[in-house]
């Protein structure tokens, strides 16, 4: 996909025509077994990670794995197996397990590869700029990894402690085929730097404050200035010193844009295809209706450059496209795999693996919309920086979590929260969305501002 940089340079053991005759060379032996239908992914990764914590050097870790994962058909029968070692007996052995418990399988009508017609041509594999290796030794991450904590240590006298600071390279690559005609990879790169400092209040209360920041990229040059990463996460746990309790009560809520992704995750589980098909959803048959308001849509683009979600095809080998998945507040799509979709009865949307680049926006932002205007658009009430502990249940839409944050009045930050519940019910909360701000944030394949919604219950004392 991407020519600048060879696999020797990534550290790669692996060539990529390499990774073609073993797939070939699995795909060939399940034939001779007699398997219907046959698919094979060779892969392998590599990378450093380094952890720091009060100046001194904690960890340094190096990781290598590689896989070749084979899944077999007998009819309607699926089975399949994996090994990390490449030889061709070893190959051969899994291939065989794989027909095997294929064999011994009971029947599912709707198993198998995806049609023909829906896998993404040679052709259509676009080289999304998704491979930027970073040569870095353990001596640099540390480096990195201190200077950023450092500056995290060096924002005020109240920083006292710290969880540690992190830096991270990872590479992989990967080539894939299948029976039905599909054949192909590409490779990616991971890398990121990460800080939790902890701020203290002296004296009888002696309370502490954690929080954390970090940049991830697929291009090292992208990431944040360390300074800048241990700055800012400094900045945010000194701002929660003094913390209170507030009173039960109801009102409006501001999700800062990190945790605006989570409510955008919670969506797109809730219209993908495994909810649905089992009908653990609270937005069963949600196509073409109202979940948002008119204001609001969402876009799926899987070929931006160097995008985390950004893939030419998906986990199947089908096609992807870029689409509107919501369209003023309609649902236009659901996120579907060759299975889900025929368990539903409907066409594969290119989402086995999950979705790619998600926009959220609404066509009432404006420019000037940052984080200041979003608290006036709140006026009084909480705004969630932090969310504890997994409360969301998909069947019902309830969403209970313990939060930290700010009480807000009159759109100016009054003192920090803790210890509070937040609750609500999804479908009332996408449907109460009121503001969506300009400050948006890359949360993973998740973009979206910080988000305003009208009403929620806030439990506190």
């Amino acid at each position: 996909m991407n020519h600048t940089h060879s696999p020797a340079e990534a550290g790669f053991s692996y060539s990529r025509p390499f990774f073609e005759q073993l797939v070939d060379q699995a795909l060939a032996h399940a034939k001779k077994l007699g398997a219907t239908d046959a698919g094979a992914e060779a892969s392998e990764g590599c990378g450093l990670s380094v952890g720091v914590r009060k100046g001194e050097l904690e960890t340094v870790e190096r990781n290598r794995d590689k896989s070749l994962g084979v899944t077999v058909y007998v009819g309607r029968r699926r089975g399949n197996a994996s090994t990390s070692d490449f030889s061709s007996a070893a190959i051969e052995r899994t291939v065989q397990a794989a027909y095997d418990i294929a064999r011994f399988t009971a029947e599912d009508p709707v198993a198998g590869l995806p049609d023909a017609a829906d896998i993404a041509p040679p052709e259509s594999h676009r080289d999304l700029d998704l491979f930027h290796p970073w040569a870095l030794t353990s001596e640099e991450a540390a480096r990195i990894a201190l200077e950023c904590e450092a500056a995290a240590f060096g924002a005020h006298k109240r920083i006292t402690n710290s969880e540690g600071a992190g830096v991270s390279a990872q590479q992989s690559h990967f080539f894939s085929a299948h029976t039905r005609g599909f054949r192909g990879g590409y490779a990616t790169s991971r890398h990121s730097l990460s800080v939790a400092p902890i701020a203290s209040l002296p004296g009888k209360r002696g309370e502490m404050q954690r929080d954390s920041w970090y940049s991830s990229m697929r291009d090292a040059r992208e990431l944040s200035a360390p300074q800048d990463v241990g700055r800012y996460a400094a900045q945010r746990a000194l701002s929660r010193l003094g913390s209170r309790k507030i009173a039960t009560t109801e009102c409006p809520v501001l999700f800062e844009s990190p945790l605006a992704a989570g409510l955008l995750g919670g969506f797109v589980q809730a219209v993908s295809g495994g909810a649905l098909y089992r009908k653990s959803t609270f937005l069963l048959d949600s196509l073409g209706k109202q979940v948002f308001p008119k204001h609001i849509d969402i876009l799926e683009d899987p070929f931006i450059l160097r995008g985390k979600g950004s893939s030419p095809f998906d986990e199947e080998g089908v096609r992807v496209q870029a689409r509107k998945v919501v369209d003023a507040g309609r649902v236009e799509g659901y996120f579907l795999s060759s299975y889900s979709a025929r368990k539903l009865g409907m066409q594969t949307t290119g989402n086995a693996g999950g979705s790619h680049n998600l926009v959220l926006s609404s066509r009432r932002t404006k420019a000037g919309d940052d984080l200041d205007a979003m608290l006036k658009k709140l006026g009084t009430g909480l705004f969630v920086v932090e969310l504890m502990g997994q409360g969301v249940n998909y069947v019902t839409g309830d969403y209970s979590r313990g939060a930290s944050g700010f009480w807000v009045e009159n759109g100016e930050i009054a003192y920090p929260v803790h210890e509070i519940t937040i609750a609500g019910n999804l479908k009332t909360m996408l449907k109460g969305i009121e503001a969506v701000g300009a400050d948006a944030y890359n949360y993973g394949a998740k973009t979206v501002g910080s988000i305003l919604v009208n009403r929620m219950k806030v439990a506190g004392s």
